[in-house]
């Protein structure tokens, strides 16, 4: 099969044919229709996340059908459209997963770092940590909902009930979480990159009700805050704009240093809170909410082989949206 290989971390991604992928017990084999690029995509080529499996098959946001079955599967059949996400395994057996936390699982698989991804025109993946995909949506359409949308809906949740939603970075977790966050009545304020106008003005088409740079304050109050940017200086800049008892959410997986900042921004019960992995709870809840939503995700599409220039134009801010691979 074709697929997108990272033999190096630091390195390009290189075109290879690879052995073509048998499902194992309780496994799916995947026809991949599509594929997003997310932003840990970037974290692991790019180092950031230490020790991923090498040689490697990045990607975590899987949108394809089902071409084979591995003994003990049930419940799904042959051409069924599947969504594979970051979560690709847990033990079952550790105090997370016995609390009914396993995103925090103390011995994880995860799909395109520690397992086989969707950068490829195959893959495999445990059946149990697969989703049936509503039809409301295309195969492009639909990848980012697998990391963007599940780990943006898991920020949210973590936000409370706050009515007024601070949005630092407004990229492809952002774009989804914000037609949520409209959906369900909450004033949403957008901090983008100084100066970019396009994702501004991005952020205004979604609804937002003020839409500043990341070194402005707003004009009232955050009752709370997400950062989906990975840029640590942020959260004291957040903590500034959120109300006593707010909540400032890290979204990502990975952030620059936080730097020291004076107690008085914290100081008033604000919560400083990160976001890990996802539940497969998590994929229930949002998989279904989404279509109520009415969620349009706004992708650029690239073929499997221009895979490094889809990572190049999201490390440097290029995107609107979020961009996918199409095998």
């Amino acid at each position: 099969m074709k697929a997108m290989v990272l033999k190096r971390q630091g390195a390009p991604l290189e075109p290879v044919e690879w052995p073509d992928p048998a499902p194992g017990p309780g496994q799916l084999l995947v026809s991949v229709a599509a594929c997003g690029v997310c932003r840990t995509d970037l974290h692991v080529i790019d180092g950031d996340l230490k020790e991923p499996k090498l040689p490697l098959v990045p990607g975590h946001e899987i949108v394809g059908r089902v071409a084979g079955l591995g003994d003990g599967v049930s419940g799904f059949a042959l051409g069924e459209k599947v969504g594979i996400p970051w979560l690709g395994h847990t033990c079952g057996c550790c105090r997370f997963c016995l609390s009914h936390r396993e995103n925090l699982c103390d011995r994880p698989g995860f799909t395109g770092y520690t397992i086989d991804g969707g950068y490829a025109s195959h893959c495999v993946a445990d059946a149990d940590y697969c989703f049936r995909l509503p039809d409301a949506f295309g195969d492009a359409e639909t990848a980012p909902l697998l990391c963007a949308g599940l780990i943006g809906h898991r920020s949210l949740r973590m936000a409370g009930d706050a009515r007024r939603l601070g949005i630092y970075g407004f990229g492809a977790a952002a774009h989804i979480v914000a037609q949520v966050a409209r959906y369900e009545g909450r004033e949403i304020y957008a901090f983008t990159r100084p100066g970019d106008k396009g994702a501004q003005d991005f952020a205004r088409s979604l609804g937002a009700a003020w839409v500043g740079g990341s070194d402005e304050l707003p004009p009232r109050q955050l009752d709370a805050a997400i950062l989906f940017a990975p840029v640590g200086a942020l959260v004291p800049q957040a903590l500034k704009a959120t109300v006593k008892g707010g909540t400032v959410v890290c979204g990502g997986i990975h952030m620059s240093d936080i730097p020291r900042f004076p107690y008085a921004d914290l100081w008033g019960e604000r919560v400083i809170r990160s976001v890990a992995n996802l539940t497969r709870k998590d994929a229930e809840e949002f998989l279904a909410l989404a279509p109520r939503a009415g969620v349009k995700t706004h992708v650029t599409a690239y073929p499997l082989e221009r895979a490094n220039e889809a990572l190049a134009d999201l490390r440097e801010g290029r995107l609107t949206g979020a961009a996918v691979l199409v095998p």
